[in-house]
């Protein structure tokens, strides 16, 4: 369901967020919207835009909202709004809004928050995106599903303006090299979890 004027996130405020939720996530699920720019759905626990800002769509990460079938358990749901008219064919066509780059480098940063908040190691088993679940599941490319889904199996290739990128393999690289430059608590004090220390810890921008 659309949303109106969500509010939105900073990265600061989305560890918070994910430090509340730490032991009850195990899986995050990265889609599009197939909707337009500046369009936000609350079947998903944060919205990005155009530009690569960040709007919260939830009270709390543990909310079960339904983002991806049969998978909506201990799982968040981050997406693109973008995708409008997109089509799979011989080549994927990603329709009159496309994911941007500001887009893909600013779900890369979510992941590389989220994961270092929640505990988990950036990768397949816990990180993926759509199209790479609809497949594993029976309802993504060359299943035959009407329903079928591909949110983010590829990606524009920006830098050259030709090509693609393979879009699960391509976030978690990058969310891997934005995780090295987020920085630890200061070691006076590592030993004091609870005192909000770690709330503090700042996280490099672009």
């Amino acid at each position: 369901m659309l949303v109106s004027n969500p509010p939105k996130i900073t990265h600061q405020e989305l560890l918070a967020l994910a430090l509340e939720a730490k032991g009850s996530i195990k899986h995050i699920y990265l889609h599009w919207t197939a909707g337009r720019y500046g369009q936000f759905f609350d079947d998903y626990h944060l919205n990005v835009d155009a530009d690569g800002q960040v709007y919260r769509t939830c009270g709390a990460l543990t909310e079960r909202k339904a983002h991806t079938w049969k998978r909506n358990t201990g799982a968040i749901g981050v997406t693109l709004c973008c995708a409008l008219g997109a089509t799979y064919g011989q080549k994927p066509n990603f329709g009159a809004m496309p994911p941007t780059q500001a887009q893909a480098r600013s779900l890369a940063w979510i992941i590389a928050i989220l994961c270092a908040a929640l505990g988990l190691p950036i990768a397949y088993a816990t990180v993926a995106t759509h199209g790479e679940i609809a497949i594993a599941d029976g309802y993504g490319p060359g299943s035959g599903d009407p329903d079928l889904r591909w949110d983010l199996l590829w990606l524009p290739d920006w830098e050259t303006g030709d090509g693609l990128h393979q879009g699960g393999n391509f976030l978690r690289t990058l969310a891997r090299q934005f995780s090295q430059r987020l920085q630890p608590p200061a070691a006076s004090n590592a030993q004091s979890p609870t005192s909000g220390s770690v709330l503090q810890l700042p996280l490099l921008t672009e």
